[in-house]
């Protein structure tokens, strides 16, 4: 605790929201704090406090277009345990965070203040060099955008979120309010950190390490964490395919296993699951995107245009040409 707060505050956090930002993220975050800060749901800042900051009096728009105002301008990093920078929409051509606010991040990272980035935070954090030579985590939804823009950081989508030295990057989603319990349980105390999960009806916070929950083939919830690691790592690389015994070693198993494991949960083998998994990316690029038939035969793991077509048919009982042209004609791609 430092010496400039109140005596009974434990924990103060300090936001930034991007332009854009997740608000669920942002909200479960704050709602936990405030639930964990005093007794039932009186709201009281005992425990904790937080401020959201801006370097002007802008309100900040949402993802969704809520929008929510700055209490606070850029106050001393020190005042604070952490500085959380929420994300959101992933945009190359938008300054997502003012150049006054990413340098005030980095002074208050160089002062030894702890810094969070919240959903796409991570890529702020990145790219302000915050990152260099630690693990980051980000959401499945947003794994291959990292490691495209950031090749040389070490990145995880398969868990919740990690902690490394002063920093810690979180997938965003409900994994926030993960977060935010861990948070309370280090400094207020357990009895928070329950206090907030009940009234928020969540059963039990989630260890960090615990798999982001996902199943790309989109078959209901998978009991076996191995398995959905495996289709994690399916998904992660499906342009630089992996042989079958790289993604049963990623999943701490044998080829042998790993094939008894798709078996008992799936029904398919590894091998059948990893070209689903293919072939629904390249009907989702088919649909959503422009890029030409045979890129997107590259894209999606395949050497030559005949082999992808073949199995793309057999898949969606269409050709990807007759796929586009059907969108085109109803109007849904230009």
């Amino acid at each position: 605790m430092r010496e400039n707060r109140a005596n009974s505050l434990k924990l103060k956090i300090g936001f930034l929201l991007a332009k854009n930002f997740t608000l669920s993220a942002f909200s479960l975050f704050v709602d936990t704090l405030r639930l964990g800060s005093d007794q039932r749901d009186n709201s009281g800042r005992i425990a904790c406090d937080w401020l959201v900051m801006s370097a002007d009096k802008h309100f900040v728009t949402s993802s969704s277009g809520v929008q929510v105002p700055p209490n606070a301008p850029l106050k001393p990093p020190t005042d604070f345990d952490y500085i959380v920078v929420v994300g959101g929409r992933i945009n190359e051509k938008v300054e997502v965070l003012d150049s006054q606010a990413v340098a005030y991040v980095v002074n208050a990272s160089h002062a030894g203040v702890p810094i969070i980035g919240l959903c796409t935070g991570s890529f702020i954090l990145a790219e302000a060099g915050l990152l260099e030579g630690k693990r980051a985590c980000v959401s499945w939804l947003h794994h291959g955008d990292f490691r495209e823009r950031f090749p040389e950081i070490s990145v995880t989508s398969h868990e919740l979120f990690v902690e490394d030295g002063k920093v810690i990057t979180c997938a965003g989603g409900s994994s926030a309010a993960d977060l935010a319990a861990f948070l309370l349980n280090r400094h207020v105390g357990e009895f928070a950190e329950k206090n907030a999960l009940e009234i928020l009806q969540i059963a039990r916070r989630r260890d960090a390490k615990e798999m982001q929950p996902r199943n790309p083939l989109g078959r209901g919830t998978i009991d076996d964490a191995r398995v959905e690691k495996a289709l994690l790592t399916m998904e992660q690389h499906v342009e630089d395919l992996l042989d079958i015994e790289d993604i049963a070693a990623q999943s701490g198993l044998s080829r042998r296993q790993l094939e008894r494991s798709f078996r008992t949960a799936l029904g398919v083998s590894p091998a059948s699951a990893y070209l689903t998994v293919r072939l629904d990316e390249a009907m989702r690029l088919v649909k959503t995107t422009k890029i030409p038939l045979a890129e997107v035969a590259i894209l999606a793991g395949f050497q030559n245009s005949s082999h992808f077509i073949k199995k793309f048919r057999q898949r969606f009982d269409m050709p990807p040409a007759t796929v586009r042209k059907n969108l085109k004609l109803s109007g849904l791609l230009s």
